[in-house]
């Protein structure tokens, strides 16, 4: 692992930082990625199936499909959110949902 110029270099892949996501375009299966770090512990996360269509931030005027689709996430991975930085189901719901 190098640090360059604040940026992280793990396993040949750069990031921004520690808990700071990215999009992997070139990967074949996951949308995202994060190096995330919690306590001395670093682990490099990918999440996120690509090419799916997610509910996104919530937004103004957002419709009722939207928003039960994003209460169904989050009631059915609830327990691994709540596992912290190092689940995936954490930064899914984080960033995608």
């Amino acid at each position: 692992m190098k640090e360059i110029r604040m940026a992280i270099e793990y396993r040949g892949e750069k990031f921004a930082g520690y808990n700071k996501p990215k999009r992997t375009s070139s990967h074949p299966k996951k949308s995202h990625a994060v190096l995330a770090k919690e306590g001395e512990t670093i682990k490099l996360i990918r999440f996120g199936e690509q090419g799916a269509s997610t509910a996104g931030k919530p937004k103004a005027g957002e419709s009722d499909r939207m928003k039960k689709k994003r209460a169904s996430f989050k009631a059915r991975h609830g327990k691994n959110i709540k596992k912290g930085k190092l689940s995936a189901a954490y930064w899914a719901n984080k960033v995608k949902w």
